[in-house]
């Protein structure tokens, strides 16, 4: 089984690359951030799944092993296939990815070619619980000391998504918040200081 490979970038094509590694030319099936990152005659490192069926082998990269845990997970999804769990890492990365699932924003799936509504909502359904284990999602998932969400953390959510923000990153703000606070914090001083924390990240 291959899981790494180093070399250099002999060609990057659509939907794959070819990675020269001492003389051998290996074709990797990857995203689209993932080939954004690879120059042609440039050195590169990429993370590797690799797929064996009866009528061929399939190598699979991954600029991150983080990526690589998220497209396995991805695929554990009834109706996710290879191309569509490269799809969804085309269109977002491991961490908004995680994000979503764990604030249950199934309106960014739809970015991903392939993801219609029904698929987006069974990823969100069935990946929320697989997804807690991820060291990304941890500070975003457990603000209050490794407890739940508290319940006003839902309200603020909800008061942001109603301003115009999405779920994904009202989620995001309203958690980074509370854990910066230590876990508690008053419904109306919690949205003004998500409101401050979504500003500065999209400042």
């Amino acid at each position: 089984m291959i899981a790494k490979l180093r070399g250099r970038v002999d060609q990057v094509g659509e939907d794959f690359a070819v990675i020269d590694v001492g003389g051998v030319g290996y074709l990797v099936f990857a995203g689209a951030r993932t080939l954004a990152a690879l120059a042609v005659g440039e050195a590169a490192e990429l993370a590797i799944e690799t797929h064996v069926r009866e009528d061929h082998i399939h190598l699979y990269g991954f600029s991150a092993a983080s990526e690589r845990e998220m497209f396995r997970t991805l695929m554990t999804v009834q109706g996710v296939g290879a191309k569509v769990a490269l799809a969804i890492l085309s269109a977002l990365s491991a961490q908004q990815i995680a994000q979503a699932i764990v604030s249950g924003d199934q309106g960014v799936f739809k970015r991903a070619s392939g993801v219609g509504p029904k698929l987006a909502a069974r990823l969100v359904a069935e990946l929320k619980d697989k997804i807690a284990g991820f060291s990304m999602v941890a500070p975003l998932a457990k603000p209050a000391k490794g407890g739940p969400v508290p319940t006003g953390a839902e309200d603020a959510v909800s008061a942001l998504v109603n301003l115009g923000y999405a779920r994904m990153d009202a989620f995001g703000a309203v958690t980074r918040t509370l854990a910066n606070a230590g876990g508690t914090m008053p419904l109306p001083a919690l949205i003004r200081a998500a409101l401050k924390e979504l500003g500065s990240a999209h400042g």
